[in-house]
């Protein structure tokens, strides 16, 4: 069930009238139907799957409450290592487990064996979501920073939640958990920002980011038919088609969200106008960001004996690595990571004098220098984010970066496709302060010029809607 489709909108709104409809006091009752909707919402995908989403939300919930019961350090760590070994377990075994035999295989010349490609196919929508939103609840119980939920119920709800269950924001349980275990209040103003922040996604997903992906999967459907312009176009293309298509999903997610009174946590702020690659990683993917900072990057640097600069940088690049790593079982998805960690790391390094780095140097430097170092660092990894395997990214950039000549050039998309985007680009460059740009149109724009606005959306998103393309960001 896709969020942009009639079968969703029929399904939200049954849930939404059945919600309120018990009444604001019983949330029991409240967290029980989104729990239900939540696991209707997922078996629809794929049912067989439902189970390891129980049998996960199960096991967390378990652990935390045997961590907090424990008298010592050393019996707590026990059971947090259930839990983190049950979560890496899931993800091996289903997302990496076939990448891994193979490269195996190949390294070692060994006999090639077919069954293992089940592994590459079966694998659970969202499952690096969920299990890395129930590892880091178990983590915090651990570490003290919160108490263990003493209900399964709100436990479930918080692991199950619909709106961000396949895509994130990763949230943490002290910000999502209490959300569950407090009273939530009919709001007719929070049910209007939640849907004008879903059509807001719903314009960057539909008119955006599905009509970008024509022209992207002209160019790397085939790439050796064109040149380096066509190619670092295509790579640009990519490069927003990947932004609009997931923060077109997270404004869906969050404001499908505030329907049922609940507040996601922000997972982009505008990542193209970070003045370099460190800035950037902080504007998008958020939730991951902070996620591999807080569980990764930060233990890593402690670990080390002499925490320095050599220190940051390894602990630095093993968190990009694993970043990378984190989107697919491909070295590819590695390959992304890695390019972008090695900028990072890059950017830290002084030039002269300790003050004086390449991170530096950009947030000074002029807008337009600091734009095109982001787009060529991200279009590079993007090539290899997008690219099927390593030799097809090499083969790209290299007939970019030795110039090859382009002789298809009237194929590509054109401006009329890429109108929506440039309207998407100056609508949020004019909002910037704002969480999305239809957020205080009811305050700035008079009513009957607001709701011309709403249907002439619809109506564009409606009739002009290019063959629906899945969220990129599922199959992780």
């Amino acid at each position: 069930m896709l969020f942009p489709t009639f079968d969703f909108g029929f399904f939200l709104v049954v849930v939404y009238t059945l919600y309120w409809m018990v009444g604001t006091k019983n949330r029991k009752l409240q967290n029980t139907i989104l729990l239900l909707a939540s696991y209707l919402f997922y078996g629809l995908w794929d049912w067989r799957f439902l189970l390891l989403l129980f049998l996960s939300s199960l096991v967390d919930f378990w652990s935390a409450k045997q961590i907090e019961k424990s008298h010592s350090k050393q019996i707590a760590k026990r059971f947090l290592l259930i839990s983190i070994f049950w979560n890496l377990g899931v993800l091996i075994i289903f997302k990496y487990f076939g990448f891994f035999i193979e490269n195996f295989t190949q390294l070692f010349n060994l006999k090639h064996t077919n069954g293992y490609y089940f592994w590459n196919i079966a694998i659970p929508l969202g499952l690096s979501f969920y299990t890395f939103q129930t590892m880091s609840y178990t983590i915090d119980v651990y570490r003290g920073k919160i108490k263990a939920s003493s209900s399964w119920l709100n436990f479930f709800g918080f692991v199950s939640f619909f709106p961000q269950l396949v895509a994130g924001p990763i949230e943490r349980a002290g910000k999502l958990l209490p959300q569950f275990e407090n009273n939530r209040r009919f709001s007719i103003q929070q049910s209007k920002k939640g849907l004008r922040q879903i059509l807001w996604g719903l314009f960057k997903k539909v008119l955006v980011a599905d009509k970008l992906a024509l022209g992207v999967q002209l160019i790397f459907n085939n790439p050796e038919q064109y040149g380096a312009i066509s190619l670092f176009y295509g790579g640009v293309l990519f490069a927003f088609q990947l932004y609009c298509d997931f923060s077109g999903y997270t404004d869906i997610a969050i404001g499908t969200a505030k329907l049922f009174g609940f507040n996601l946590s922000k997972n982009f702020n505008i990542p193209y106008l970070a003045k370099n690659i460190t800035q950037f990683w902080q504007r998008w993917h958020i939730t991951l960001t902070r996620w591999f900072t807080d569980y990764v990057y930060i233990p890593l640097v402690k670990s080390s004996k002499k925490r320095g600069t050599i220190s940051r940088v390894i602990a630095l690049f093993i968190t990009m690595t694993l970043v990378g790593l984190w989107h697919g079982a491909n070295w590819t998805f590695i390959a992304f990571g890695v390019v972008n960690g090695l900028a990072m790391i890059l950017e830290r390094i002084p030039l002269k004098g300790k003050n004086n780095t390449l991170g530096r140097f950009f947030e000074k430097s002029p807008r337009i220098l600091s734009t095109l170092y982001i787009f060529l660092i991200f279009t590079i990894s993007s090539i290899f984010f997008r690219s099927e395997n390593i030799e097809e990214a090499l083969f790209i950039l290299r007939r970019i970066f030795t110039f090859m000549p382009d002789a298809h050039l009237s194929t590509l998309i054109g401006f009329p496709k890429l109108s929506y985007l440039f309207l998407m680009i100056a609508l949020e460059l004019l909002t910037k302060k704002w969480d999305f740009p239809l957020q205080k149109i009811e305050l700035k724009v008079p009513r009957l010029v607001r709701w011309a606005i709403y249907y002439t959306v619809l109506f564009f998103i409606i009739r002009y809607a290019e063959t629906q393309e899945p969220f990129i960001y599922f199959q992780f």
